[in-house]
């Protein structure tokens, strides 16, 4: 089963990108963030036509997830333990595979820049309900794939040139020391589980020619249970996306689970 994630950073704007990830790569079940517009716009027909359902949790400009998947699938809206929280940023789903299921959450993390604004306590707050939420899924002792843009470095070779993070939300001690909480409650970063090679990123910026030089950072993350974990066969950056005319600024990456 080959489970995909990217932020397409508009699903409107990179949707012929999108359709020709669909014929090329023919994920099994693929992620989406930061889909930037409300359920009723997301362009259904087109990607329906290629034979997969969908499920959105879309919102007005910002943020929005998506699960794209070849089968029909179960899915529940928005992260546990703020009622309050009105951006949309979670979306988790129960698919059919083999002769069970794998439990796939698409996940958009909060940037939390400015560190001095309330846009950085609201990223902690976040990954701590993330952290309550996983503890609960972990229970179930099912495949289970966290998948998504985390908006996390989670060390300095993840990083092109690491010291020009040193201030960012993205690669503060406070936001790795999460990060890490989240994962020693079992979880297995795919990537890291096939190479410990450096210069492996997922986005460019598209300010100072990032991804002409290179600069990248790695903060696309697809996350295992111990279950899903055993099964994996292999992961890959398709870093190609990328290089597209007029693409997102970050790039798909996928595994492939033997379920």
């Amino acid at each position: 089963m080959r489970i995909a994630t990217w932020n397409v950073n508009s699903v409107r704007q990179r949707l012929p990108h999108l359709l020709d990830y669909l014929k090329e790569v023919s994920p099994d079940a693929l992620c989406l963030q930061e889909i930037k517009c409300l359920d009723e716009q997301f362009p259904r027909m087109e990607i329906e036509e290629l034979g997969y359902n969908i499920e959105t949790h879309g919102q007005k400009t910002f943020n929005g997830v998506a699960i794209l998947s070849k089968r029909p699938f179960e899915v529940a809206r928005g992260l546990p333990g703020d009622e309050n929280d009105a951006q949309s940023r979670y979306l988790e789903a129960v698919i059919p595979a083999g002769d069970g299921v794998v439990r796939v959450a698409s996940i958009y993390l909060p940037n939390g820049n400015p560190v001095g604004s309330e846009k950085y306590p609201y990223k902690l707050m976040f990954m701590e309900r993330l952290i309550l939420h996983t503890r609960k899924l972990m229970q179930y002792e099912e495949p289970l794939v966290l998948a998504g843009d985390f908006n996390v470095i989670p060390e300095p070779r993840d990083a092109a040139h690491p010291e020009q993070w040193v201030s960012d939300a993205l690669f503060l001690p406070q936001t790795r020391m999460k990060y890490r909480e989240l994962m020693a409650l079992g979880l297995t970063d795919a990537l890291r589980a096939t190479t410990d090679a450096g210069g492996l990123y997922t986005f460019w910026d598209y300010q100072a020619g990032g991804w002409q030089r290179n600069n990248g950072i790695r903060i696309d993350h697809l996350l295992l249970s111990s279950q899903a974990a055993d099964r994996l066969t292999s992961v890959a950056i398709d870093k190609a996306m990328r290089g597209r005319d007029k693409a997102s600024d970050h790039t798909p990456i996928r595994v492939d689970l033997a379920l």
